[in-house]
Formats: C-alpha cells, structure tokens, sequence
C-alpha cells in the first residue's frame, strides 16, 4: 500500500506491507533504500526478502529525496543533503501514522538501511535516541570523526541492539575504511571518510556499555575460503562476531568474505556491485535478533 505525508513542506511517499488488522503493538520495520533507489527498487533489489516480515510486524520501504537521505556525513552533496530535508521529522510522521492507522507499538521500531540508507539509520541511533528499538546496518559505516555530522551536544546514547552487515569486497564502501574512494565521491556525491566496518560496530558496542573483548566464528561456510583458485572465484564466506555482555543489547557484526555492496539473502542485484551470499538472510538475522514477534 502507497501513502504519503507532508513533512516540512514536502510530499514525502513510503509504501506499507502489512494489513491495518492486527494484534495491537505490532513491531515496525523501516527500511531505508540505498543511493539513487526507492522503496520499490529496493524491495526488487533484495528479493522482497524483507517483506516476509509482515508476518508478524507492519513494514515500510520509505522513500528518499531524490533518491538519497540526508545522512551525517558531512561532505554529502546530493540534494537531500544541500538542501536541508528533514529525513529525521519523515521517520517520525511515519512511526506516528503508522501508530494510528496500524495499531503499532511506538516502543518497538526497527530500522534496516542499507548503503546510504544504512548510513541513515546511523544518524538516527546517534541524532534520536530512543527512537529506535533495534537496527541494522548494511554496506554502510560510520563517518571518521571529522566527517560525522552530530547535534551539539550529542544526546546520551540508548542502548539498543544493532546488526552491522558488510563484505569485504565492497568498493564503494570499503570494508576497512579510510577516505571515499574518487570514483564513488564523483558518482554518488559523497566524501571524507570513514571508519572500518569493525570499527563501527566496536563503536556500536561501546555505545551499548560493552567493555568485553567480541567472540567470532564462522558461519555456513563453503569448502574453501573465498579466494582465487585456477582462475576461478570460489562463493563468499560468513564470520559472525559478537559483541555481547550481560545485560547489554548485543551487537553483530556479519563479515561476509569475498561479498560486494550487497544485501545478503534472495536478491539478485547487478553484478557490478560484487557478490552476494545467500547462505544467510539479513531479515531473517534480524527477525531473530530483534524478536520480531507480536507482544500479548
């Protein structure tokens, strides 16, 4: 279902999957697409993988300026970002319609974003606390210090559980950090630089109060690790690490060897992005983690 709201003076869209009947207190599942994507292309680009969480939540794909979100990075200069949206003001109209018209719980939303979206959704864990009850982060991480765009002063963070997901074949969000790659900030429209994806959820972790070192271990793994052999690449890999302590949400890190930008799980998007896994599912991963089941 296609809907639309005002929001500071714009005509924002977003597409709901999810019938108005049902238990009271649902969970919401936002998810934010990537650069230059909508809502539909992006339920097209994932497989619809994530609307198998209508089962038991109301879903909504919400639909960028343009084709992008006002992230936190500061070099970002797409117009979303040069113009000043209020992406932050669209998730909260959404939440409250979706309260009213859905019956869900204000105190169980969950955000997926994925690449520029993910970077979205990492705004809004630091710039909203207590917005969100669980996220997850994919193809995207957190901005170097001197790239990150926070309120002064920041909100005291609200521990929440977080899944980060990237692979280590990403080129246009490098697994392990450092400056925007040239072609990308030509490309998309963004700059400076970020920090690795281990970082980030080291950072995530700290966030949460937790102090002890991560556990990993690797998950459905193929025969050999993805690497070149006889000039033929064998599939990607997962290692899962975990950062965990008693009474502290938890955060995970999915390192996906060998995969591109991508969102593992069904989908099937263009091979220029690099490889994809579907070994394990990124809704499915958060289904699990976040208890995406109707409260009595």
């Amino acid at each position: 279902m296609s809907s639309s709201i005002e929001v500071d003076g714009r005509h924002r869209t977003y597409t709901v999957v999810g019938e108005h009947e049902g238990p009271a207190g649902r969970p919401l599942v936002l998810v934010f697409h990537g650069s230059r994507q909508t809502g539909r292309v992006f339920r097209r680009f994932t497989g619809g993988a994530f609307d198998a969480l209508a089962g038991t939540a109301v879903v909504a794909y919400l639909d960028g300026y343009r084709g992008n979100w006002n992230d936190a990075r500061r070099e970002s200069s797409f117009p979303a970002r040069t113009e000043g949206v209020d992406d932050v003001a669209f998730t909260r109209a959404v939440v409250r319609e979706l309260a009213a018209s859905h019956g869900v719980d204000p105190g169980r939303v969950h955000a997926v974003g994925y690449s520029n979206g993910g970077q979205m959704v990492l705004r809004l864990l630091h710039e909203t606390p207590g917005l969100l009850a669980g996220a997850v982060v994919v193809g995207a991480t957190l901005p170097a210090p001197g790239s990150l765009l926070l309120p002064s002063p920041a909100p005291a963070p609200v521990p929440l559980p977080v899944l980060v997901v990237h692979g280590t074949g990403d080129r246009v969000v490098p697994y392990g950090g450092g400056p925007v790659p040239g072609w990308v900030r030509l490309l998309f429209k963004v700059g400076g630089a970020n920090l690795s994806a281990a970082q980030t959820a080291e950072h995530l972790a700290r966030r949460n109060g937790i102090t002890r070192p991560p556990r990993s271990r690797r998950l459905a793994a193929p025969a050999h690790p993805a690497r070149t052999r006889a000039g033929r690449r064998t599939r990607p890999w997962v290692e899962q690490t975990d950062h965990v302590e008693t009474g502290r949400p938890p955060v995970r890190l999915l390192t996906v060897h060998g995969g591109g930008h991508t969102v593992p799980g069904p989908g099937r998007p263009p091979f220029v992005l690099g490889r994809t896994t579907r070994d394990v599912s990124v809704a499915e991963v958060a289904a699990e983690l976040f208890d995406l089941t109707p409260r009595e």
